[in-house]
């Protein structure tokens, strides 16, 4: 019971830091943010080993630690920093309004995951909840934000999401799966911050509406 409390207990600190992710009004402290929900994570992973004896989540947990905790962050940061003062991060939601949006998805997640009768899972349904919940938190953050920066940390709070579900349903995946997703994450930011700072060069602004009229 202790160890069930823990992992969901590290599980519910997802949905906070997400939202504090959200709500971050400048580049780099929305890059910093998302480094220390991607320790949540790590931290998740690793308790999830330890009281459920999926002894392949220690890797999935130390590799995580590298690329999401470490490189993925640093590149946001390096990249982003130079606009932390001219290109603010405003938000399309006010806190009470993310708050309320959180509550929502979190009781909906609840609902959809309820009957799923997996063994695996059966202990860390409100995880698996949670994990559902921050892949719609970070689909709703790009829905509802025009700034790309602020959609490009959607598609991590959405990655983040889907790895724990992931964690929680397939521990026993092969490495090769983590190692992919590790990938995907380091590479897909990296590509999506390339073309957002093209974007601003040529621009001046990270509005993606800026991009609907093709100009010749």
């Amino acid at each position: 019971m202790a160890g069930e409390n823990i992992v969901n207990g590290l599980a519910a600190l997802l949905i906070v830091t997400s939202l504090f992710v959200i709500e971050a009004n400048h580049p780099k402290r929305a890059a910093l943010l998302y480094g220390v929900q991607s320790f949540v994570l790590v931290s998740v992973f690793a308790a999830l080993a330890f009281f459920s004896g999926a002894k392949e989540l220690y890797l999935w947990a130390f590799s995580s630690f590298i690329t999401k905790t470490i490189l993925v962050p640093t590149i946001l940061y390096l990249a982003l920093r130079r606009f932390d003062q001219i290109q603010p991060l405003p938000s399309s939601l006010t806190p009470p309004m993310a708050i309320t949006l959180a509550a929502v998805v979190l009781v909906v997640s609840a609902v959809i995951v309820t009957p799923i009768r997996l063994p695996g899972a059966a202990a860390f349904k409100p995880a698996l909840a949670v994990s559902l919940a921050h892949f719609f938190l970070g689909l709703a953050c790009i829905i509802t934000h025009r700034n790309i920066l602020k959609q490009i940390f959607g598609y991590c709070l959405m990655e983040n999401g889907s790895h724990l579900t992931l964690a929680l349903l397939a521990n026993q995946a092969p490495e090769l799966v983590e190692i992919g997703i590790a990938t995907d994450a380091i590479f897909g930011v990296a590509v999506m911050t390339f073309l957002a700072t093209r974007i601003q060069a040529q621009l001046h602004s990270f509005d993606d509406r800026e991009l609907m009229t093709l100009k010749g």
